[in-house]
């Protein structure tokens, strides 16, 4: 008989386990992952059963407190569960399909062209297309209303359009589903766009030359090996615009679609538990996108494309189509990125902003500064405000915005980038799996909800933290951790293990592989997970509307002057976010030659 082999004592088995800093990263932060995000979840799925005064539920029940189901038979089972539940949430899933569907072809061909072919004013190109994401979401929303609505059709006043040709478009294409998803469509493409065009720029041509040597046509080359290299990208993209889809609530609110996250806010006040069911549905479909990509990313192929080999681009040759491809899509950067701004400009020197008549008319006399620079707070014209270049709400906001947002990038940036690391290394194991996925759930909760969920834990009497900055970061943090961790994830399965291994046998400490090979070689995708958060954080509105006062940061600021009715200074402020992500891109870009979209199409024409 054979001697059983004797096994290890625990402690050697332990301290070999905590020798590998993938391990340690997976356990420390899925810990805090489950911790920070569950704690959120628990408090939503705990509200749907509360009673709440003064709500339906406590008319319903006849109590003022406590616990029952009546927000969950009331909303399925009622005579209004067709408009509260059924419609909205249908809206919601077309919604989301089709802003997928939009998004990844037109932001995934325009990265194939910027990356893979000789189109030209691709340098010039690849920098504006990020523009319609720079933004706030409600920017394209009210630009289209502008261009397109018509007193005839939509009961408002004329759009440009109409009051230009006396065109009226029909009302399916000025509200509703389809522009809802125009608009969310071109806000996201830029996602697919930094995602999958990083995968381009990235990979090794020699795979594609081998085909080509061999004869292989173009087309199949694209199908059967260009596809699958970026099939992580696309369903990341995926993963990503259908999460923030269904929490989007300016672009259906503004275009008059009414979907789960629209239906939600007009809820929230007499239906708070009702409306908390709506959050959890939302979550509930979040998870089941999250369960296909996980189950995808465990059965795929190792598809490794950085390998310290060959890195040149395979570029192909358009002919007359690089002209015509670049013209069509500077036009159709044009009316997406720079029309919006300079509308949100003139709004600014207007006497009464959202008059544009001066456009047609051609006559600019009336046009003013005194929204900029008026120093007198008793001036009547401004309503009690100083000018936006001398407003110290604005500034001061401005100084809360940049320090929020700093502090959200840097932490979700490198908790990010670390569990992309440690996931990307061991990917197959339940773990691993387990907190990627803790670690994204946060991204599929609406912003509203996750406000709300921080509210309720933050601001009682044991823990009180509201109207801090301690609150926003928090907040802030674990909701754009999957911004970085997913674009991580990207770039790390592309990175052949072996290089790490080479330097592990030569003893290379873990931080010094890190900062000398990983980092160096991914530079640009780990980049793009830093500034993800950062231009996210200096525009969001829903996440903290609930956590700090009017004029605590610039988001809340826009949205008190949006109540007031001063438009010219939450159009001032919009400029304000614009040019400050348009500045930092443009820094860190020219020191570190990496920026929002990741280098791509940096090489010229």
């Amino acid at each position: 008989m054979h001697a059983k082999k004797a096994k290890a004592p625990v402690g050697n088995r332990l301290r070999i386990w905590f020798q590998d800093p993938s391990r340690v990263i997976l356990l420390i932060f899925g810990i805090v992952c489950t911790i920070s995000t569950l704690l959120p979840i628990i408090a939503i799925i705990r509200d749907t059963f509360q009673i709440h005064p003064g709500t339906i539920d406590a008319y319903l029940t006849k109590k003022t407190s406590g616990y029952s189901v009546v927000n969950y038979t009331d909303l399925f089972t009622s005579r209004l569960a067709r408009t509260n539940l059924w419609e909205p949430l249908l809206n919601t899933l077309f919604l989301a399909v089709l802003t997928c569907v939009i998004s990844i072809l037109y932001g995934g061909i325009f990265a194939y062209l910027v990356t893979r072919t000789d189109m030209k004013c691709r340098k010039y190109l690849s920098s504006i297309f990020i523009f319609p994401y720079i933004m706030p979401q409600w920017t394209l929303a009210v630009c289209w209303q502008n261009v397109f609505n018509s007193n005839r059709v939509t009961g408002t006043s004329d759009g440009l359009l109409a009051s230009l040709t006396g065109i009226c478009m029909p009302s399916w294409w000025c509200r509703g589903l389809l522009p809802s998803a125009i608009v969310l469509g071109l806000h996201y493409a830029p996602f697919a766009y930094i995602l999958i065009g990083g995968i381009f720029r990235n990979m090794d041509a020699n795979l594609e030359e081998a085909a080509m040597i061999l004869n292989t046509p173009r087309h199949r080359i694209t199908w059967r090996i260009t596809i699958p290299m970026v099939r992580p990208a696309i369903l990341s993209t995926i993963l990503l615009v259908f999460g923030s889809t269904m929490g989007s609530y300016p672009v259906p609110h503004y275009l008059g679609l009414s979907t789960l996250s629209t239906k939600y806010i007009s809820m929230n006040s007499k239906y708070t538990g009702e409306a908390s069911i709506l959050a959890l549905i939302m979550m509930l479909l979040g998870l089941l996108i999250l369960g296909l990509n996980q189950k995808s990313l465990k059965s795929r192929a190792n598809y490794t494309t950085v390998t310290g080999k060959s890195g040149q681009l395979s570029r192909a040759n358009l002919h007359a189509g690089k002209h015509i491809l670049a013209v069509l899509f500077i036009v159709l950067t044009f009316f997406t990125s720079i029309f919006p701004i300079v509308l949100f400009a003139f709004e600014t020197f207007l006497p009464n902003p959202g008059d544009y008549s001066f456009l047609y008319t051609g006559n600019a006399s009336h046009l003013t500064t005194k929204w900029w620079i008026t120093r007198d707070s008793n001036d009547s014209a401004l309503y009690g405000q100083m000018g936006i270049l001398y407003n110290k709400t604005i500034w001061n906001a401005y100084a809360g915005t940049l320090k929020v947002s700093a502090a959200c990038s840097l932490l979700a940036g490198t908790i990010g980038t670390l569990i992309g690391y440690a996931v990307s290394r061991h990917r197959r194991s339940k773990w691993a799996s387990y907190v990627n996925s803790i670690a994204f759930l946060p991204y599929l909760m609406p912003s509203i909800a996750v406000s709300a969920a921080f509210f309720v834990l933050f601001s009682s009497q044991r823990i009180n933290l509201f109207n801090t900055y301690t609150l926003l970061i928090l907040a802030g943090t674990v909701k754009y951790i999957p911004f970085a961790s997913r674009n991580a994830l990207n770039s790390m399965l592309q990175l052949s293990g072996e290089i790490e291994e080479a330097a592990q046998i030569q003893n290379v400490p873990w931080i010094r592989r890190m900062t000398h090979i990983i980092i160096p070689i991914q530079k640009t995708s780990i980049l793009s997970g830093y500034m993800l958060p950062f231009m996210t954080c200096l525009r969001e509105l829903s996440l903290f509307l609930l956590l700090c006062t009017q004029g605590f940061i610039l988001s809340t600021t826009l949205d008190y002057f949006d109540e007031m009715g001063l438009y010219a200074f939450s159009s001032a402020i919009n400029l304000i976010l614009i040019v400050t992500i348009l500045v930092f891109n443009f820094l860190v870009n020219k020191l570190t030659g990496a920026g929002l979209d990741s280098g791509i199409g940096k090489e010229g024409d």
